[in-house]
């Protein structure tokens, strides 16, 4: 459900974007830059959801039209990430763990203003050792535009370990992995009295392999796993590095900053990692605090996986897939994607893929599967099940925690 959510998002962001006037829609405001000037922004008045933040948009002050600002490393996250699924997890979910220190009821989002791709992609290098090393530290010296002028310079070399000198490639990146993939920054703005916004916040996704993969000089790939809690141990000290270089950047001197540290799944996998840690850094404060465990986890059915973590769930979902395949004789397959929260199922996504003949059919299954919806999963989580078949989307049934009524969709 989550995914189609955020497809809404998305488009809401597009129209936003397109529109030259919102009319009694937004509300003006000024918003302070990063660069110290101020500049005119609107807030929409709607949100499509208490799940998600309000986000500022700009205003052209030639044209007076508005639009999405994007972020200084718009794309970039898309790089060092192997799958869609862990794309789009890593985003929606870095804003989910934002709500526990950022409320969507005070604060505004807005795309990462500060750390561009240029910086991230520098930072997601290798450390450079020797000379390369003095090279690197000397050219960030000069390029000192971008600093407050500290003692702690803001020296852009890589935060992953540097590769041994060896002639046995495999040995070498097994012995040091790359284990950061890469780096996200949320920015979340409060309203001041004076119709005015400011940065509040900043949150800081790193997203950590629990499988690097590399390739040998022959070209074939080679992969090494690395346990949790290896890549929770090396994402916590980057995440102290990356601290003192947010402190040394104009505008996040004193700015209060969250740490989220997310584990990649597997690129085969069906279902996307999750965030797994937390740190707050309260405002004005150089050094971490302790780390929150973040209890998240995707967990696909029927597996093996699902019935040894959630026993009562997978026969839940097996009575609910054995009802599908004694109705209809085309069954070709019904795959649940559930999203748990502090152990607790909090979204179920089922997809049905069918053989159908007539529309009749699709009306008479798609009646069925919301009978059985309701009787059998409980009414507190929220529930989405897309019925598809060859010709693409067909059915499209969703229900809400506590919604007596699902909503139902047939697709024409």
């Amino acid at each position: 459900m989550k995914k189609k959510l955020g497809l809404v998002l998305a488009s809401f962001i597009l129209l936003t974007a397109c529109a030259p006037n919102f009319g009694d829609q937004e509300e003006q405001i000024v918003q302070e830059t990063e660069d110290d000037s101020k500049e005119q922004a609107i807030i929409p008045k709607y949100n499509i959801s208490d799940s998600y933040y309000k986000t500022i948009l700009n205003t052209d002050k030639k044209a007076g039209e508005s639009s999405y600002k994007p972020g200084a490393a718009r794309g970039h996250v898309a790089e060092g990430i192997s799958t869609r699924l862990d794309i789009d997890e890593f985003e929606t979910g870095l804003m989910r763990v934002a709500q526990d220190t950022f409320s969507p009821d005070t604060y505004l989002f807005q795309e990462g203003q500060y750390l561009t791709s240029e910086v991230i992609s520098s930072w997601l290098k290798r450390k450079l050792t020797g000379k390369a090393a003095q090279d690197a530290q000397a050219a960030a010296a000069k390029k000192d535009k971008n600093t407050t002028g500290n003692d702690e310079k803001y020296v852009e070399v890589g935060l992953n370990p540097a590769l041994p000198d060896m002639d046995d490639l495999e040995k070498a990146n097994n012995q040091s992995p790359i284990y950061l993939a890469q780096i996200l920054e949320h920015n979340y703005l409060i309203k001041n009295e004076d119709n005015s916004v400011q940065l509040g916040g900043v949150v800081i996704g790193l997203a950590m392999n629990s499988k690097y993969y590399f390739k040998q000089e022959e070209g074939f790939e080679r992969y090494k796993d690395i346990d949790r809690d290896t890549l929770l141990k090396e994402g916590k000290v980057m995440a102290d590095t990356i601290l003192k270089r947010i402190r040394s950047t104009k505008g996040l001197e004193k700015v209060p900053v969250v740490f989220a540290i997310y584990e990649l799944e597997d690129k085969s996998s069906l279902v996307p990692g999750n965030y797994i840690a937390k740190s707050v850094v309260k405002e004005g404060n150089n050094s971490l605090g302790g780390w929150d465990t973040v209890d998240e986890d995707y967990v696909l059915f029927p597996s093996d996986e699902g019935t040894e973590k959630y026993r009562d769930d997978a026969q839940r979902f097996n009575s609910f897939k054995t009802d599908v395949e004694e109705f209809f004789p085309n069954y070709t397959g019904v795959i649940g994607k559930a999203f748990y929260k502090n152990g607790e199922m909090n979204y179920l996504d089922i997809e049905i893929p069918m053989q159908f003949y007539s529309k009749g059919e699709v009306i008479a299954f798609t009646q069925f599967i919301t009978g059985k919806v309701m009787e059998s999963f409980p009414d507190y989580i929220s529930l989405e099940v897309n019925i598809t078949s060859n010709n693409g989307q067909e059915a499209l049934i969703i229900k809400e925690p506590k919604q007596e009524e699902p909503t139902v969709h047939i697709y024409k």
